[in-house]
């Protein structure tokens, strides 16, 4: 049934536009060169504004997500990354569920990813048109049909835009993968922002800049208590304060801290006698996936939420979904959720609110560590990085574990006492973390932080594999 399924999808991934593998190798400065353009037209997307569009001044609905999900409202990027994103976990499920089933070969690989491709470019248009029909941008009978259609247009282009420039990277003209260059990009802007921001807020204390840093000094300058102002410029709230910056920091030393436990297998080359090497099972052996697979489902479910509670207002079944809230206090207005299974499914706001409603904390923790466990475990059965997969590349390359017959049969039984545990404790670690910089306050979320660090660890460790390859940073960048 599941290889019929994809069967169907093969006739129009013919027709889905796609980027060529390159003919031959990249140089790292072609590559840097790709990267950096691809990120360009992504910030300047970020900056465009949906023509046809309502300004207005209301709580944005998505506030919570759209920093993960590389979204910027108003603009050519309001949908973000949340279509792949989405597409990707659809997917993920109906594969780790045995409803389709992935081949081993790389036809099969190659027929998922364009089915992959064309549920983004379905989404994109499904979510555009939910946006449209729900008055995110002004009641539809005002806009006009005409506009309606314009705009969503334009953001099944900027969608389409998107999938390309992530494809770009991900065939090997670029580094890494557009998604998390997106999303690093877009959470390291905001923290950046927070902390030096020279915008101001009438906070009803007095004019306050909102970056952390700079209301420091600011504070410091214009208050007669020195004291005063420093404990207001560590604990200020409704405003990112020094407290919040430095949880920030210390989330990020814990992860790159992490990212060294790893376990060495030790392996042998069976065509070389006495060459020995190790593979490395790191913890976070599926590095970020589990976290980004993890807020599509939230963030589809908050879309879901909050689109019936602005229609089905009252609606019983609707509120035991989620209950919203306009939430002002500095900053841009924002919706949160204030009951419902959208509230227990969202972090609490501090310690005291942990403190407060402690049932909260007890599901929202459990909800991350299990989703997370769940997603990272069942990511590498697709993602062609589990115990057989391994073994068969180990096979591949003539290399073979020692004391282990070199059949990948022997090899998967080995790699099996390994791999699943550092996936499913590995997306744990993740979850943990994210929940830790939560309570902690951190700048764009828990989850935001985890993305960031491990996405720029990524391109650390590209940066040091190519350095090693090609011998030297004169010789990659010159």
């Amino acid at each position: 049934m599941g290889i019929k399924f994809l069967e169907y999808i093969r006739p129009f991934c013919s027709f889905l536009p796609e980027v060529k593998k390159p003919e031959r190798r990249i140089q790292f400065r072609e590559k840097v060169l790709w990267t950096a353009i691809t990120l360009f037209i992504f910030l300047v997307c970020c900056q465009i504004p949906l023509f046809g569009i309502m300004s207005s001044d209301s709580a944005d609905p998505f506030y919570w997500i759209r920093v993960i999900l590389a979204s910027n409202r108003g603009t050519l990027m309001e949908l973000g990354i949340s279509p792949i994103v989405t597409s990707g976990l659809i997917m993920q499920l109906l594969a780790g569920a045995k409803i389709i089933e992935v081949g081993e070969t790389p036809k099969d690989r190659a027929l998922f990813n364009g089915a992959q491709k064309l549920f983004g470019m379905i989404i994109t248009v499904g979510q555009a048109i939910v946006y449209v029909m729900t008055g995110i941008y002004g009641e539809p009978s005002s806009l006009g049909a005409g506009v309606c259609l314009l705009i969503v247009v334009q953001l099944f282009i900027a969608g389409l835009i998107v999938l390309l420039l992530d494809e770009l990277l991900q065939k090997g003209y670029g580094l890494g993968s557009g998604i998390s260059l997106f999303i690093a990009t877009n959470i390291c802007e905001t923290i950046v922002w927070k902390a030096f921001s020279p915008a101001t807020i009438n906070t009803g204390r007095g004019t306050e800049f909102e970056g952390a840093i700079i209301a420091l000094f600011h504070l410091l300058a214009t208050r007669n208590d020195k004291v005063r102002a420093l404990r207001e410029a560590f604990y200020r709230q409704n405003l990112p304060n020094l407290m919040n910056l430095m949880a920030t920091v210390l989330v990020f030393a814990v992860v790159i801290y992490f990212q060294g436990f790893r376990v060495d297998l030790p392996i042998k080359s069976s065509r070389v006698r006495g060459q020995y090497t190790s593979y490395p099972i790191k913890l976070f052996y599926t590095s970020n996936i589990p976290i980004i697979l993890q807020s599509a489902l939230v963030s589809n479910l908050y879309v879901i939420s909050q689109m019936l509670a602005t229609k089905f207002a009252g609606n019983f079944i609707v509120s035991l979904l989620g209950v919203w809230a306009d939430v002002g206090g500095g900053g841009p207005a924002r919706s949160y959720p204030i009951g419902g299974l959208c509230y227990y499914l969202s972090p609490p706001e501090s310690l005291g609110a942990l403190l407060v409603d402690p049932v909260h904390g007890f599901i929202y923790i459990v909800f991350m560590l299990g989703s997370c466990a769940f997603f990272s475990k069942t990511w590498i059965d697709v993602s062609g990085s589990s115990a057989n997969d391994v073994a068969r590349q180990l096979q591949e390359q003539k290399m073979q574990i020692p004391g282990h017959r070199d059949t990948v049969k022997a090899m998967a039984k080995e790699l099996n006492r390994y791999i699943p545990t550092a996936a499913a404790f590995g997306g744990l670690c993740i979850g943990g973390l994210s929940v830790i910089a939560d309570f902690m306050g951190a700048i764009g979320s828990g989850t935001g932080i985890l993305l960031a660090v491990t996405i720029i660890y990524q391109y650390f460790e590209i940066f040091v594999k190519e350095q090693s390859e090609q011998g030297g940073i004169g010789t990659l960048l010159f």
